[in-house]
């Protein structure tokens, strides 16, 4: 009969969407005396993140979809900075392609690997970890705020690209138009101490209203007022992306979820406005 490693029984997070691989593994790391938990989606994972203290997190990289991995690690990171994160991938090239990862990830393990190996690893690590740096942390408006100049000049470059948008011959300032004050407005409602879902937390935007107009004025069709908003979503989410290490996890969703919702409410007030123009002009 094989003996069962008896050293120290680090609590592993193992998420893998393959049952079989998921079931050897845990089998495997138990017998080697590990005190495992798994998780067969980005979702439970996270869920297990927030509720459960981890030493160690091992995480398949596609889950179904390319970086669903690197998502359960960077909440892991964030979360439970002390905890050592494995990351795990079936392409040969890995290690050159991801740079971006290893500033998340502890290691990349690539397939296929002699589970034994990956606990020897593990162990090796865990006896070798120093404390984490903290770092602080921000709020998804404190971010935006300090990242403003960066969102107007990715969201231009985006809209240029557009060939929905870029025909209308406009300098920078007038293609930017009211930009930097919705974007305030954005934050304001960001900032609220009890923000909620509610359409009456929307923020009342002059701004808004205002570019609507400009829009008319300038030749704007009402799919290109949505089509722009859409950008500004991206480039937004585009700027959180970039900024992970210093993000609040805690209050993430909720963040995210109001600016979609104060987005929308500003295309509203800014279409509103165009179509009272719109009507305005046909009357005169």
């Amino acid at each position: 009969m094989t003996l069962i490693d008896r050293r120290v029984g680090h609590k592993v997070l193992l998420v893998d969407d393959d049952d079989a691989v998921r079931a050897t593994m845990n089998a495997t790391l138990e017998h080697r005396g590990f005190d495992v938990v798994a998780a067969r989606s980005v979702t439970e994972a996270l869920r297990l993140i927030a509720t459960v203290n981890f030493d160690v997190l091992i995480t398949d990289l596609h889950m179904p979809n390319p970086g669903d991995g690197f998502t359960v690690v960077t909440a892991m990171r964030h979360s439970q900075p002390d905890a050592l994160t494995l990351l795990v991938s079936g392409y040969p090239d890995v290690q050159s392609a991801m740079d971006a990862i290893l500033m998340e990830a502890d290691e990349i393990m690539v397939k296929p690997f002699e589970v034994g190996r990956l606990t020897e690893l593990v162990h090796k690590k865990m006896r070798t970890r120093a404390p984490a740096a903290r770092l602080e942390k921000h709020r998804v408006g404190e971010i935006l705020r300090r990242c403003l100049a960066g969102i107007i000049e990715d969201w231009l470059a985006r809209v240029k690209q557009s060939r929905e948008l870029n025909h209308l011959s406009l300098i920078d300032d007038e293609r930017t138009g009211h930009l930097p004050k919705l974007i305030e407005d954005l934050v304001v409602r960001l900032n609220k101490p009890s923000a909620t879902m509610k359409d009456s937390d929307a923020v009342f935007s002059e701004a808004a209203v205002a570019h609507g107009k400009l829009r008319y004025l300038q030749g704007y069709t009402p799919a290109m007022l949505v089509h722009e908003s859409r950008i500004l979503q991206v480039t937004l989410f585009g700027t959180l992306q970039s900024n992970l290490s210093s993000l609040d996890f805690s209050l993430l969703l909720p963040d995210v979820m109001t600016i979609a919702d104060e987005v929308d409410a500003q295309l509203t007030q800014a279409m509103e406005s165009y179509m009272k123009a719109m009507r305005k002009a046909s009357a005169a």
